[in-house]
């Protein structure tokens, strides 16, 4: 993917909605949705997943960098919630699925390999982004709203 000043959000986004649009949330979703789609709705292992193509579709970006703001979320410094050997194997595997898509450049001595979103990638963003919107739980909303309030 070649590198640019435009979001990459941005470009796809009058197709990318005609794609969104046809999923119905009164219909069989699963029969909108890829096979990868599925795999990361299944379960909280994909959520991992979903987190680092999400952050990879708001910047171009590298493992170390990625590792950095997951561990961000971490209550402990001393352990991070995402090591290399997490990180590195999810970039490979959504690699590998044509959601992202890595170039090598050098940085002095060294190789950086940098992630960029594909429209793949973006297209399973906002699959995965209608089936939440048409799965609402409640008991859901009540654990992230509780989870993330500020409130004790």
């Amino acid at each position: 993917m070649e590198y640019n000043d435009r979001h990459p959000m941005e470009e796809s986004e009058k197709m990318q909605n005609e794609q969104y649009n046809e999923i119905d949330c009164n219909s069989d979703l699963s029969k909108k949705l890829k096979e990868y789609d599925i795999k990361l709705l299944k379960s909280m292992k994909g959520f991992g997943k979903t987190m680092i193509l999400w952050l990879v579709s708001k910047e171009r970006t590298h493992g170390y960098e990625l590792m950095t703001k997951i561990n961000q979320i971490s209550p402990s410094a001393e352990e991070p919630v995402r090591g290399p050997s997490k990180v590195y194997p999810v970039l490979h595997d959504l690699e590998k699925a044509g959601l992202i898509e890595g170039t090598w450049e050098a940085h002095g001595k060294r190789k950086v390999k940098y992630y960029e979103i594909t429209e793949e990638g973006i297209a399973t963003l906002k699959r995965i982004k209608k089936v939440f919107s048409c799965h609402k739980i409640p008991i859901l909303e009540e654990f992230w709203r509780d989870m993330l309030s500020k409130k004790e």
